[in-house]
């Protein structure tokens, strides 16, 4: 009889019963999941299929096919008695050996015993349940019997809800020496009404573990262990070398990257390295030279070393068509052919070690949901141009157990860079990720990936490689800092230029309420808000028809009421003429292309007048214009080439409205254009697209049209302004100088004095 023996670790399961002292085998149930239990499930369930049963279900009971042949074999004599067990034994099963037949016989008589005593069955039920027990032995288990005793343990893998005579012959059987795994999804309560003091098997415990996943059983086993034997056939040759990361580290990064390489480990199978993440800085005053000093020192060292500052910019075009690739009919067709361009003839050994890696990885974003074959082969591409880039630089005369070092300082923009980061972290490379700034978003998860954060945050943008990069603050500049991340952040008060992002919201208003919004700042006006560093700036679009009760001289009043410092009045139609001179007109073609504006071209370009401005304000500018033409707003985009008259309008803007857009601060006044038409005349073109645009920047804009004409809507696709009707439609007006008019509405105490003298 064996003994039931308690585990370690689960991989005990797999050795030999040498190893395990004499007679012992392994009997546990497994309620609980994690990664650690899925990996033994899988290599277990491999063994069970090579050198052992798997049940799926119930084992189902003999039928009577079964029971005619064992009563033409065995008749239908039963004895409650260890002779008459041995001798139907050999009989029936007559591959087993006498020890095997005994060990067998033994543990049967025990089983059938105990019914006796202890749940009161009498012969008549004995029999019935020792013929159960020998068909299941015949037909079930008669492949693993002739095993018992051996060096390599037969294993039996049950998966679901056991039943009382199943759990009596599995525990024959384990008597007998096979080892057993339940596997129990939904938990022990079942189990433990059968056998209530787990005086049978144990119960696997694990402090990490989760319920099993819905989708998670035999099936799913067979299908995984299936993929796997198709991407290991996409490795080729295996490398015989493999990664050992962070198992080695103390925690203090720094000191472990520049820890001597050959003392990290003994094994010359494995390379040692990190893969280690630092958010948040220990000391604002030190930071920027410890990391100085700690490039330095790599350097001093003989370390090879590839820094990357806040992206991995995007493979060129040139990159890109370096890749040969075709199209593929399913995910192993393209690893099989993709994995080809991974070349390194210095070093055979490294280039398996990169190509089974990066087949891994990509398999392993393929269980995603909103993977498909079109976005893999994508992202594939991504690794081995970036790949191509570093691979000089990060393995230039590589033999083991060298390790170079890759540093990024920021987070990961999208998902092709933290799967490059995760294929570094698994080559001879020291992977650091340097966060600073505790504002930043964190793409990249990673068991293996080790983790540290400080609570102190700190905006840096370039690595300090040289002395001249390298500017520290003072304590009282960062004092600054924190008060100044206390006063503007979420208070509602704002410092200079804080936000470079905006999105434009027309408002609807009553016409009276435009005088009380006009001149008042824009976090004060209703729907303000900021949300991800974009501020939402609500604007005035409106047009006013007609003069208030016909009161003309009140009209022009009201008007120059609205006329601020930061006020571009219009009042001589059209205020652009598409004959103008403009220096952009011969460069359109250039600076759009298929329908997107090419705004690195445009920056460099010798015909661009906005180079002056504030880069981000640049940027705002571009990408509003792109907005423009993307919404369509004006008549005739990508129709008749008026997108080209667009951009040409947009990048020759009046001097005087560029400096208003340059001073323009999201949290505070917004520039403004008043326009007025008293004629017939329609609004031009380039009028409309310059207005259009202006509001899409953050104008509040008035059109006065005091004849109530339909004069500015010629080359809008659709009414943006809201429309004011407020009196009288007059016509011929001549508009008056501002200058002349006085901006009081009161009365002065003369005009009242008179006024009532007369």
């Amino acid at each position: 009889m064996y003994e039931h023996k308690a585990l370690q670790n689960l991989e005990e399961y797999f050795n030999d019963l040498s190893l395990r002292g004499n007679k012992k085998i392994y009997f546990y149930r497994i309620n609980c999941y994690n990664e650690t239990i899925k990996n033994f499930i899988l290599k277990y369930y491999e063994s069970s299929r090579l050198l052992g049963v798997v049940i799926e279900g119930k084992i189902p009971n003999p039928d009577e096919k079964n029971l005619s042949y064992y009563e033409e074999i065995m008749g239908m004599d039963f004895q409650m008695s260890m002779g008459f067990l041995t001798s139907s034994l050999k009989k029936w099963l007559p591959r087993m050996n006498n020890v095997q037949t005994n060990s067998v016989a033994t543990s049967m008589y025990d089983t059938l015993d105990d019914m006796r005593q202890h749940e009161g069955k009498n012969d008549n039920m004995l029999k019935n349940t020792y013929i159960k027990f020998m068909c299941w032995l015949y037909y079930k288990f008669e492949r693993i019997l002739n095993q018992l005793g051996n060096e390599s343990i037969p294993k039996i893998l049950y998966e679901g809800e056991i039943s009382n005579y199943e759990l009596k012959l599995i525990t024959i059987l384990a008597n007998s020496g096979c080892d057993v795994v339940l596997l129990q999804y939904h938990g022990d309560t079942n189990y433990l009404k059968l056998d209530a003091t787990s005086k049978v098997s144990n119960e696997y415990r694990c402090s990490d573990g989760t319920s099993f996943p819905n989708d998670f059983n035999i099936k799913w086993i067979r299908k995984t262990i299936q993929d796997n034997m198709e991407v290991e056939r996409l490795y080729g040759t295996l490398p015989q070398i493999m990664n050992c990361t962070n198992a080695w580290i103390s925690g203090v990064i720094y000191e472990d990257i520049l820890k001597d390489i050959q003392t990290r480990g003994s094994d010359s199978k494995l390379f040692y390295n990190c893969f280690c993440r630092i958010c948040g800085v220990e000391d604002k005053l030190t930071y920027l030279n410890e990391l100085y000093q700690f490039q330095l020192q790599l350097k001093n060292n003989k370390r090879r070393v590839v820094i990357v500052e806040n992206e991995i910019s995007q493979p060129t075009m040139e990159e890109i068509a370096g890749i040969k690739r075709s199209n593929y009919m399913n995910q192993e067709q393209m690893l099989l052919d993709l994995s080809k361009n991974i070349q390194y003839s210095a070093n055979i050994e490294l280039q398996r070690l990169m190509i089974k890696n990066f087949v891994d990885l990509i398999v392993e974003e393929s269980k995603k949901s909103d993977s498909n074959l079109n976005k893999l082969t994508n992202q594939a591409v991504y690794i081995l141009c970036w790949l191509r880039r570093y691979i000089a630089d990060l393995f230039l005369n590589w033999k083991m157990p060298d390790v170079s070092c890759f540093i990024y300082l920021g987070s990961c923009k999208n998902e092709s860079e933290v799967i490059f980061l995760k294929f570094l972290s698994r080559l001879p490379i020291d992977v650091l990720i340097l966060i600073p700034d505790l504002n930043s978003q964190y793409l990249l998860k990673d068991t293996v990936l080790y983790d540290k954060k400080y609570s102190a945050s700190l905006v840096v943008d370039k690595f300090p490689c040289e002395n001249t990069d390298i500017h520290m603050g003072t304590a009282a500049f960062h004092a600054e800092r924190e008060l100044d991340t206390l006063m503007y952040q979420d208070s509602g008060i704002y410092r200079n230029r804080q936000y470079d992002k905006a999105i434009a919201v027309n408002l609807n208003t009553m016409y009276e309420e435009i005088s009380i919004l006009w001149d008042q700042e824009l976090n004060y006006r209703p729907n303000f808000s900021v949300v991800d560093s974009v501020v939402s700036i609500p604007v005035i679009f409106s047009k006013i028809s007609g003069v208030k009760e016909g009161n003309i001289a009140q009209y022009w009043q009201s008007i120059k009421t609205l006329i601020t410092a930061e006020t571009f009045v219009i009042k001589s139609i059209p205020c652009i003429n598409g004959t103008d001179v403009n220096p952009v007109k011969g460069h359109t073609a250039e600076f759009l292309k298929n329908g997107k504006i090419q705004k690195n071209k445009i920056k460099l370009h010798s015909a661009y007048q906005y180079s002056f401005l504030r880069e981000e304000m640049q940027d705002y500018i571009l990408d509003k214009l792109q907005l423009l033409i993307d919404h369509k707003t004006i008549k005739g985009t990508f129709e008749n080439g008026t997108e080209y008259t667009i951009v040409a309008t947009v990048l020759n803007l009046n001097q005087a409205i560029v400096r208003m857009i340059q001073k323009f601060d999201f949290t505070k006044k917004n520039p403004k254009v008043i326009y007025i038409n008293t004629t017939e005349s329609i609004m031009s073109l380039e009028d409309s697209i310059m207005l259009a645009f202006l509001n899409l920047l953050g104008f509040d804009i008035i059109f006065f049209i005091p004849t109530g004409y339909q004069n500015i809507e010629k080359y809008f696709n659709e009414k943006t302004m809201e429309e004011h009707q407020i009196g009288d439609y007059i016509y011929d007006l001549h508009t008056p100088n501002f200058d002349t008019i006085s901006s009081n509405t009161r009365p002065s105490w003369r005009e009242i004095i008179f006024k009532r003298g007369n």
